[in-house]
């Protein structure tokens, strides 16, 4: 794929971890506990090509055929896998329609670049546009899934002091809303860069550059509760 001054932000997110897995090599480590990076692109390709297996990745009960998909996946030879994801969709994916992608790929593609970069040479936080910061923030809502079992209200809060309430907690006390400027009251305050915040949600919180703000007894229940996505 050519980049283009039109291409949205999932687009061009698309070709960093395409390019990282290529300098990687298929038996690199990743942030994807017990994934190597061919574990990894086989995964990409198979949630975007493989829409009757993909679908085992949010639905547990299907997650068996999910798995016996991408292992026979993962026997494609490395280089062609990362090509066909670099590639983008087949025509015939949902991914393929139009605004699909960028709607459903910036975290996607930003996080699994991270799970590729961070793993290997220890890097830290990348600067990233303001394009990609902004449509991670619209997707923030995804933490409240992935969050929905712990039991102090959470509020993301970004450097410029936007904030988002993603757990409500086990009495759905008030807090910030998202869009908001205030951090909201009691729970636990989770302060960094957006896409520091978006790693922390999704589990990579050994990683992720965030600081944590509340009382000792929230903040503990909070770093004790495990979750991934």
């Amino acid at each position: 794929m050519r980049g283009n001054a039109q291409e949205g932000p999932a687009r061009r997110e698309r070709r960093l971890p395409a390019d990282a897995l290529d300098a990687a090599g298929p038996d690199a480590p990743t942030l994807c506990e017990g994934w190597d990076a061919r574990d990894l692109v086989a995964h990409l390709v198979v949630r975007e090509g493989r829409p009757d297996a993909a679908v085992g990745i949010l639905l547990p009960p299907l997650g068996f055929y999910e798995r016996r998909v991408r292992g026979r996946t993962a026997d494609v030879p490395f280089g062609r896998l990362v090509d066909r994801f670099r590639q983008g969709p087949p025509k015939y994916s949902p991914f393929a329609l139009p605004g699909v992608e960028e709607n459903a790929g910036a975290v996607e593609f930003f996080v699994h670049h991270e799970d590729v970069r961070r793993a290997g040479a220890g890097a830290g936080p990348r600067e990233i546009s303001p394009d990609l910061e902004e449509a991670l923030w619209r997707r923030i809502k995804i933490a409240r899934f992935v969050l929905r079992n712990v039991h102090v209200e959470v509020t993301f809060v970004r450097p410029d002091g936007r904030a988002a309430r993603v757990s409500r907690g086990p009495r759905g006390a008030r807090g910030a809303a998202s869009g908001g400027t205030g951090a909201g009251t009691g729970g636990v305050r989770v302060h960094g860069p957006v896409g520091e915040l978006v790693l922390w949600a999704l589990g990579r919180r050994e990683v992720a550059d965030v600081r944590l703000e509340g009382d000792t007894d929230s903040v503990k229940s909070l770093t004790e509760t495990g979750w991934s996505l």
